[in-house]
């Protein structure tokens, strides 16, 4: 698909048999009518700064290079595969809107922009939006004509600017040490889709394992009779339902599941709904979704899954791929480091700094994969980085809220963003992050600073210890009373700058980082090349030093679970259990067994 697409371009031809991501992008809130406007599209840099000033927005022809979306032009499935700095960009394409849209609304979406977007249908302005990694929408009904309409984009990203929310995109204009390629403008799916006068905008799920579950649904321009139903199947068959009068925006329907399946990563069992929302006895807009009953909670210093105590064995999955960058060039993609992942063992990933695309987490929900969700970090703080953040984050637990298999939110990273926690209000900013995660989502664990400087706001405390081997490990672990921890081998203190350890599990939230390169490879790697803690000579001497790690681990009682560096490698990073092309570097039934010795 990728190299038909590759061929348009070259070719200046639109294809339109060819799709990239051709699969619904929201699989949690889906409707039955819809249109991709992934493809080819006209593109050009704007290193001037003269796009606006000279309306390119109004013209196409002004775009004189074609690109394929979704995919950034850092990318080589993009078509155009320059990796160097260009601030502002701009996209054009056209579109038909189907005849049996008439006399509907037309909202026009788009899966993540990265950094800054404005858009304009017709040459007319239809929004703007800030915020590389969370989705926005515009109702572009009143801008649309008969035939063809044109959709047009401006956006900028700042390359260098470390007061925006980043990631791991880098700054500099080659990736080194942690830091890799960047991804401008539209890196996920765009699409149109038509609906009613009114109808349903967004639902927040509640299901509880005792077999209650709620759904609060916003509604929008509901009629003064708008009713919302919601109808419960599991395995196609109905289980329950029930309906309620809107409420002028809300609406929030209760049900009752009789002895539910609870979703876990050996059972992920999941429940089929659809929500219809009616006006005047007619149904005006039908939403198919689905949930699952599953609950987590610290006891005794372990975590509870259901109730029951789950050793959380997760991998550093840092979602990138060698062709596409940030975005999943397939869906096929996604569930391959799914299968990899529970392959070698683990239970769960710790997707970081990268706010996932969401089929990412619908195939997590589907096969049982446990994710720990964190938001992409700035480096720098001021107060408009302290609402970029915010906003964005908010966003992204509204989007990703309803899925299962996310137990873990965590808004900061290693002091990113917050670089100097000596200062009051660099530690107010970490608090409030916190608590704004927790007053939006009171059912998942937070983590207030992966990694060290934690405050007594956090549910987990997660450390980052990168020690060579594991007799070293455990002499640094072993004997240690409950509630007390080591020096710091690497990176900064475990607690923040006045603060006290406040009695919170133990997460071992990222160890291991063995470097490793196939022997037929060792030509072609970056020559920054590195891992985390050394890089081995062979697979066996590699091997033995992981197996060595996992176990000390086994025998420190106080750690309730791990994350190991790292799923695959990632540009120069060679510290993966897989090339970064996803071909294994070590027996997956080795990496297995050295996970069941924490069971």
């Amino acid at each position: 698909m990728a190299t038909a697409l590759l061929q348009a371009v070259s070719a200046s031809a639109v294809d339109t048999e060819f799709l990239p991501r051709p699969e619904y992008p929201q699989p949690q809130f889906q409707r039955a009518e819809w249109q991709n406007l992934n493809g080819v599209w006209d593109f050009q840099f704007d290193d001037e700064n003269a796009g606006l000033a000279q309306n390119w927005h109004t013209s196409a022809s002004r775009l004189g290079r074609r690109i394929v979306v979704p995919f950034s032009f850092e990318s080589s499935m993009s078509g155009v595969g320059d990796s160097s700095f260009h601030p502002q960009v701009w996209y054009s394409r056209t579109f038909e809107v189907p005849e049996s849209w008439t006399g509907r609304r037309v909202l026009l979406h788009f899966g993540a922009v990265d950094y800054r977007a404005m858009v304009w249908v017709n040459g007319h302005f239809a929004g703007e939006h800030e915020g590389g990694h969370t989705p926005f929408t515009f109702d572009v009904t009143n801008l649309l004509k008969s035939g063809s309409n044109t959709v047009s984009l401006r956006v900028e990203d700042p390359p260098t600017d470390r007061y925006i929310p980043r990631g791991k995109q880098h700054w500099e204009s080659k990736s080194d040490s942690i830091f890799y390629t960047r991804t401008t403008g539209i890196w996920q799916t765009v699409w149109l889709e038509p609906v009613a006068q009114t109808y349903i905008e967004r639902t927040r799920i509640h299901g509880h394992i005792n077999g209650t579950v709620t759904f609060d649904a916003k509604i929008a321009h509901p009629f003064a009779d708008s009713q919302l139903t919601v109808t419960i199947t599991y395995q196609g068959k109905l289980i329950a339902s029930g309906t309620t009068v809107c409420q002028g925006t809300q609406a929030t329907v209760s049900a009752f599941v009789r002895d539910p399946h609870l979703w876990s990563p050996d059972s992920p069992s999941l429940y089929d709904i659809t929500m219809e929302l009616r006006s005047y006895g007619a149904v005006v807009d039908r939403v198919e979704s689905y949930f699952g009953f599953r609950s987590v909670s610290l006891q005794d210093g372990k975590l509870m899954l259901n109730g029951n105590p789950l050793y959380l064995k997760t991998v550093l999955d840092q979602g990138y791929w060698p062709e596409s960058n940030l975005t999943p060039p397939s869906d096929e993609a996604i569930r391959f480091d799914i299968e990899k992942a529970k392959e070698f063992g683990f239970n769960g990933v710790r997707k970081h700094q990268k706010i996932e695309d969401p089929r990412f987490y619908y195939w997590a929900d589907k096969m049982g994969l446990l994710v720990s969700a964190e938001m992409a970090n700035a480096y720098l703080f001021d107060e408009d980085c302290t609402g970029r953040i915010t906003r964005e984050w908010i966003d992204a637990i509204n989007r990703d809220c309803n899925h299962p298999s996310i137990i873990i939110w965590v808004p900061i990273n290693e002091s990113w963003g917050v670089p100097n926690l000596a200062e009051p209000t660099q530690q107010a900013h970490l608090k409030a992050m916190y608590y704004l995660t927790k007053s939006l989502d009171p059912t998942r664990l937070v983590i207030d600073n992966d990694g060290w400087e934690h405050t007594d706001c956090t549910d987990l405390f997660a450390i980052h210890d990168y020690t060579k081997t594991g007799p070293e490990l455990l002499e640094r672990f072993n004997g240690a009373p409950r509630g007390t921890l080591p020096l710091p081998k690497y990176g900064k203190m475990y607690l923040a700058p006045g603060q006290k350890y406040n009695g919170t599990p133990l997460f071992l939230s990222e160890f291991g980082g063995v470097g490793y390169v196939l022997p037929k490879d060792v030509t072609g790697i970056p020559i920054n090349s590195w891992g985390y803690a050394g890089v081995e000579p062979t697979e066996e001497t590699a091997v033995n030093r992981i197996s060595g790690l996992y176990k000390a681990i086994a025998k420190i009682p106080a750690i309730m679970g791990v994350c190991y560096t790292q799923l695959y490698d990632v540009e120069q990073e060679i510290n993966g259990l897989l090339t970064y092309d996803r071909r294994d570097k070590f027996d997956p039934n080795v990496i297995c067994a050295a996970n069941k010795l924490l069971e």
